[in-house]
């Protein structure tokens, strides 16, 4: 499986927009932009104060499933959803809070 680097910025208040690099072989493969609401992260992962684990597990969730190159380019995470509706489930269990 790819490598998934994660960097957050929180340059609004009520979101952060996270850069997001997969690597195979020490080999940057694709790079997307993900948005997370503070609603979104305080239901997915309630005990977190910043997404990046979230967004983190939600790469490899998407790896699982598809190729790095199937991957949005830009999205809003719960986009996620849409594609794969035990997304929330999933994460919620990843994240420890079923």
């Amino acid at each position: 499986m790819a490598a998934i680097a994660v960097h957050c910025d929180n340059s609004r208040e009520d979101d952060w927009t996270c850069a997001v690099t997969l690597r195979e072989g020490g080999l940057g493969i694709s790079k997307h932009r993900v948005r997370v609401s503070q609603s979104d992260l305080a239901r997915l992962s309630p005990n977190a104060s910043e997404p990046t684990a979230l967004v983190e597990a939600s790469f490899a969730f998407l790896l699982e499933r598809e190729s790095a190159q199937m991957i949005n380019r830009s999205f809003d995470l719960l986009d996620i959803a849409r594609y794969f509706p035990e997304y929330e489930s999933t994460i919620r269990h990843t994240a420890g809070t079923t």
